[in-house]
């Protein structure tokens, strides 16, 4: 696939897609949103595939809309629904994926750019980095999921005072709040990416994994008594399948399990 907004490579087990538009920080364009969305449909059909990262050229994750990209876009309604729109279909296209996906950060993450970072399942940040939401800033609210995501990752409160103020947070507030997993220095990002895509991929049944990733985002959405039913139904069902036995026997056995993802 010939990309020019995103880089998607393939190395053995993961998915590599980079933001690449660094001379306007990674700012999100319809274009940008596109080839991300067909990229992670293209992932989502690779059964080699067991863990996709979400990365940025240059010196910023991504600084928000493109107000260039969009300035026909904004003066119509109906077109500026079609842009919102292609926006959650990217950003659930993330978030729904049966691979984990983990967002490696550097530079900034605003506005947008911190609704695609809020859609991943693991966030990794560089100690400079800079999170927030400055749509209030100027009388803005988002369009990218950010009003629905945020509360549910920072709670409601904190989530209101990000949105309300629209002040950035550093690295080791965003870390603090659980916005971000982990904070490395710089020259660490890749290292610390990689370790975890291991920590992931490693050993690991990609089966469990997507059930996992399902069971969480799916629980959010009910009450507790909801959620534990699916998982009740959910790992009585999975028993049937291979890995979970194949775990079990190589537990016994005090051996590596050896899983076929199913």
């Amino acid at each position: 696939m010939n990309f020019k907004n995103i880089i998607l490579e393939k190395t053995e087990v993961v998915a590599r897609i980079t933001l690449n538009r660094p001379e306007v920080l990674n700012a999100i364009s319809p274009d940008l949103l596109s080839e991300m969305e067909t990229a992670f449909a293209d992932i989502e059909k690779d059964e080699t595939i067991r863990a996709v990262v979400i990365a940025a050229k240059g010196r910023a994750f991504c600084a928000g809309a493109d107000l260039k990209a969009l300035k026909g876009i904004i003066s119509s309604p109906v077109k500026y629904e079609e842009f919102v729109r292609l926006f959650h279909r990217t950003a659930n296209a993330i978030e729904q994926s049966t691979k984990p996906v983990i967002c490696t950060v550097q530079g900034m993450a605003l506005a947008g750019g911190l609704e695609l970072v809020n859609a991943c399942d693991i966030v990794i940040a560089s100690e400079e980095a800079k999170l927030g939401d400055q749509h209030a800033n100027f009388g803005l609210i988002p369009g990218g999921g950010n009003s629905q995501r945020l509360p549910r990752i920072v709670g409601a409160r904190k989530a209101k005072e990000i949105l309300l103020t629209g002040e950035w947070l550093s690295a080791a507030e965003a870390e603090r709040i659980g916005l971000v997993n982990k904070v490395v220095p710089a020259d660490k990002l890749e290292e610390a990416v990689n370790e975890m895509v291991d920590k992931i991929t490693k050993n690991k049944s990609p089966a469990a994994a997507k059930r996992l990733k399902s069971l969480v985002n799916d629980g959010m959405q009910v009450d507790l008594r909801s959620g534990l039913e699916l998982e009740i139904q959910a790992t009585c069902n999975y028993f049937k399948f291979y890995d979970p036995q194949e775990g079990i026997k190589a537990f016994e056995e005090k051996r590596t399990p050896v899983f076929k993802g199913m």
